[in-house]
């Protein structure tokens, strides 16, 4: 089994070297990025393309609750997008392949990892002006979609994690012409299948579901240019959950309003991002058929930073930052206070994820700096210091089911650094990253009942990706 997965891994990373020496060619004979779109000579109202990204990724003293040695894994992700422009209409679809290789059976093998040939996304949409105002822009599209919006702390497109959030439903954009953005959608989110961890192993093929009992929808208004020319926005998202017979859920029926406030980075300028969410409705502690227990939801979570990019060479931007998310209080309450931060991405907040994701936007208190530096247009890099407590000693560290429901174990997470360099090989056509963080384990994950007990945690990944 071993050597089967070495040999298709070898070959994965093979692939990755000839298309590397295709587009090194043309790159060499001072050509502009290769694109399939151009060798196929497809017309001009047909837009196709991809990239394929392979990630090595190891881990040493698992914090996880239950784990024991270390572990690793090869992840792959092939994209492959088409889209037909037929002004004002257009219609378009993605492929998804997400695998995995070298895992044992140690690693944190999850649908974050492996979702096999699978349609991401099948839209049509219509793209139209004027429609409400002069010199305003509406865009909508319906079918397969997925979403950024905002911050994306709350819903993204994933870019780290090897699958992505997908969602069937309707989403339309407005644009006005004085820096106003309206931004809706209504979508049933997709389940990534299959979930049983031989069936993971083997990335057996099997089609993402969606259901009318989970029901996730936003409403988003960005206004730029106030005061200072920082930019406004004010949001709501609702999701309602209902069990059905093969997605267990935990009931979730949240509403989730917020706000945030930001400017955009500049050189020898200050920028800053303030954002807030509360978060009202039922919710159940768990996604067991057993627990029927609706419990109040109450929770929230806050986000600040203050940055400076210096006017001097490789462009050193610093970044102080903090954040918080709730946890439950008391978990005999009857209340549920830990923040849910729905489908929300995290990697360029709490660090790395795939099978490390130390930290999640849930039962979290942070204060953290980071410094950026940009030597050429080629490379760039950053380094980063996280100091990271429990919001409630009484919750769980939930990316990792460590738990001390007395509270005696204290709140003191540890201290994390992290570091990542990224390099444009053949910019348009070929990046290189290499990253990795070290969280020295603090007095919670030294004394909860059900700490893993396995030391500080030393993560490292490389991986890269071929864009065509």
């Amino acid at each position: 089994m071993f050597s089967q997965r070495l040999s298709s891994s070898l070959s994965a990373l093979g692939s990755i070297l000839v298309l590397t020496s295709l587009a090194g060619g043309a790159a060499s004979a001072g050509m502009k990025p290769w694109r399939l779109h151009e060798a196929l000579s497809a017309p001009a109202w047909l837009e196709v393309g991809g990239a394929y990204r392979a990630r090595f990724e190891r881990l040493g003293g698992d914090f996880r609750a239950g784990s024991s040695g270390s572990t690793q894994i090869l992840v792959e992700r092939l994209l492959f997008g088409v889209q037909a422009n037929f002004d004002p209409f257009y219609i378009g679809a993605e492929l998804e392949d997400s695998r995995s290789q070298l895992d044992d059976s140690n690693t944190p093998l999850g649908t974050d990892d492996v979702d096999a040939v699978e349609l991401l996304r099948a839209y049509i949409g219509a793209k139209g002006s004027d429609v409400f105002a002069t010199g305003d822009q509406l865009d909508v599209t319906a079918g397969r979609l997925t979403i950024d919006l905002g911050s994306r702390r709350l819903v993204a497109r994933n870019r780290f994690r090897n699958t992505i959030n997908g969602f069937t439903g309707v989403r339309a954009l407005w644009q006005g012409s004085a820096g106003a953005q309206l931004t809706t959608f209504y979508t049933l989110p997709l389940h990534r299948r299959p979930t049983d961890r031989n069936r993971l192993d083997e990335n057996a093929i099997a089609s993402d579901t969606e259901s009318f009992k989970v029901r996730f929808w936003a409403v988003d208004f960005m206004q730029k240019n106030l005061l200072g020319g920082s930019i406004g926005e004010v949001y709501v998202f609702g999701l309602h959950e209902e069990d059905s017979s093969d997605v267990p859920t935990a009931n979730r029926r949240l509403l989730t309003p917020g706000v945030r406030f930001f400017s955009v980075s500049a050189k020898g300028a200050w920028d800053f991002e303030v954002e807030a969410a509360g978060q009202v409705g039922k919710s159940r502690s768990t996604t067991s058929s057993a627990d029927t227990s609706n419990l109040d939801h109450r929770a929230g979570f806050v986000h600040a930073h203050l940055a400076r990019t210096f006017d001097a060479p490789w462009s050193p931007r610093l970044v102080l930052q903090y954040d918080f998310a709730s946890g439950d209080d008391n978990p005999n309450d009857g209340e549920n206070n830990r923040f849910d931060t729905l489908f929300g991405a995290r990697r360029w907040e709490y660090g790395p994820t795939g099978i490390y994701g130390a930290f999640a936007r849930s039962n979290i208190s942070s204060p953290g700096v980071r410094i950026e530096v940009m030597p050429s247009s080629k490379l760039n890099g950053f380094v980063g210091y996280r100091a990271v407590w429990l919001a409630s000693d009484r919750d769980a560290l939930t990316t990792a089911d460590v738990r001390d429901p007395s509270g005696a174990s204290g709140s003191f997470v540890g201290h994390q650094i992290e570091a990542r360099v990224r390099v444009d090989v053949l910019p348009g056509n070929l990046g290189l990253e290499f990253g990795g963080a070290y969280l020295f384990d603090g007095t919670f994950l030294k004394k909860a009942p059900n700490a893993a007990g396995n030391g500080d945690t030393a993560y490292f990944y490389s991986q890269g990706t071929l864009s065509f």
